[in-house]
């Protein structure tokens, strides 16, 4: 397929998933399995058009003059892909799969000077007009710069498990798709992200991730594990362990001495981390599944209690456009909900002297600082530790440095750190 049919199915996809409400990556898998004639390079570039429409999907709506599939994803040709009105409709000509010709009016609406100079604010950061209080407060005066970050294409970023394998040999096992060493993250590889209809690479098809050389982990995700400062000899619960992917970070970090407890509440969330755990070699990873008792022997007798909290996921909304604009309040607040029960249920482990790590992948200061300030209103025998003194020790002052407005629990994000956004924070148990 020519660059005029991928247009044209990029055009179905987004209305689809307009039209249905449904996630993005089930368009585009139901989309594919309809037209078998499409090869993998078509399917990537149809995926890029949609995903980069989604990211800025009102301010592409504002630039092109309305909200369609077509709208948008014109938008996104014109403006990240490099094609004027011109090109594209030298390109239609003859091709029998591409959409109707831009016409006069969308051609002026597509080229218009400063085309979000009338924009609301909300609108040029590409964000539900709902959130912007929310990132008024967390970002002060660059909110709509933050915004903008969170709407760029995100890197391949993998983790080095250091109990096979350094970061050296990754970087030459993959050299073919041209990796670099992560900025900040200990162990961390990145393939940037490409442009236009360039592929994502394949990491898990290669023959060190089979070997258990590398996960695929966001830096940011990475960041906060080393954050965590799991040493050798540790028990550590994490007890929102999903799939597994800080628990192998620490395992690592802890020369798979000492022992890590991985538990969810949510038993199809865990099954992941099993052959995840065999493929590392790993050794120091106990699962713990949901069941009524299953962590009543570790009472009072933690190291460190992980809680990597149910949360938004606003700090992904580049991997997850979709999921930015299905978002609402009353879906916030159940997660402000589940936060509050979570860091109550991980109060008990955490022996004296130990430390609770509170995890988020939000950039929503309700369900950052804001609940960390009310727990320890309500739980005076924890005190919050200073997370950028950590950062500085482990990371040094010449790296982007995260947000923090008191050096004490600190925010990732695209814009400053170069990675999704999370949360994190530290406290420790004094009596």
């Amino acid at each position: 397929m020519r660059l005029p049919g991928r247009l044209s199915a990029a055009i179905e996809v987004l209305n689809d998933i307009e039209q249905r409400k449904r996630p993005v990556a089930d368009a585009l898998k139901d989309w594919g399995l309809s037209h078998r004639f499409a090869g993998s390079g078509d399917r990537a570039a149809i995926g890029n058009i949609v995903y980069d429409a989604l990211r800025k999907k009102l301010s592409n709506a504002h630039i092109a003059g309305g909200n369609t599939g077509r709208h948008l994803a014109l938008a996104t040709l014109v403006r990240e892909w490099g094609e004027t009105p011109e090109s594209l409709n030298a390109q239609f000509e003859g091709d029998k799969f591409a959409p109707e010709p831009v016409s006069e009016k969308e051609a002026a609406m597509l080229t218009r000077a400063n085309p979000l100079a009338d924009a609301p604010l909300h609108v040029q950061a590409d964000i539900p007009e709902w959130c912007q209080n929310s990132f008024e407060r967390n970002f002060d005066e660059e909110w709509v710069d933050e915004g903008v970050a969170l709407a760029s294409r995100p890197p391949v970023d993998l983790r080095v498990n250091t109990l096979k394998s350094n970061r050296d040999k990754v970087l030459k096992a993959l050299k073919r798709v041209k990796p670099v060493a992560t900025e900040i993250a200990l162990s961390g590889v990145r393939m940037p992200a490409g442009t236009r209809d360039s592929r994502t690479p394949n990491v898990q098809a290669e023959e060190g991730f089979q070997k258990g050389w590398y996960e695929i982990q966001d830096e940011g995700s990475q960041i906060v594990s080393d954050l965590i400062f799991a040493r050798p000899g540790e028990k550590v619960l994490d007890l929102c362990a999903g799939a597994g992917g800080k628990s192998l970070a620490m395992s690592a970090a802890m020369e798979n001495k000492g022992q890590i407890f991985a538990y969810d509440s949510d038993r199809k969330r865990l099954s992941a981390i099993f052959e995840r755990i065999k493929r590392a070699g790993t050794r120091n990873i106990q699962v713990r599944q949901p069941e009524d008792g299953s962590l009543d022997d570790l009472l009072d007798s933690m190291d460190k209690v992980v809680v990597d909290a149910p949360c938004t996921g606003s700090g992904t909304w580049r991997r997850r456009p979709d999921a930015k604009w299905r978002l609402s309040r009353e879906q916030l607040d159940v997660r402000l909900q589940e936060q509050e029960e979570v860091l109550s249920q991980a109060i008990s482990f955490v022996k004296v002297g130990g430390f609770l790590v509170y995890i988020t992948c939000s950039v929503f200061p309700e369900e950052n600082e804001g609940q960390i300030y009310a727990f320890l209103d309500e739980n005076p025998s924890f005190e919050l530790v200073s997370a950028g003194e950590v950062w500085q020790d482990l990371f040094g002052f010449d790296k982007p440095q995260p947000w923090s407005s008191d050096l004490k629990s600190i925010t990732l994000t695209p814009g400053t750190t170069g990675t999704d956004g999370f949360y994190f924070a530290v406290m420790q148990r004094n009596a």
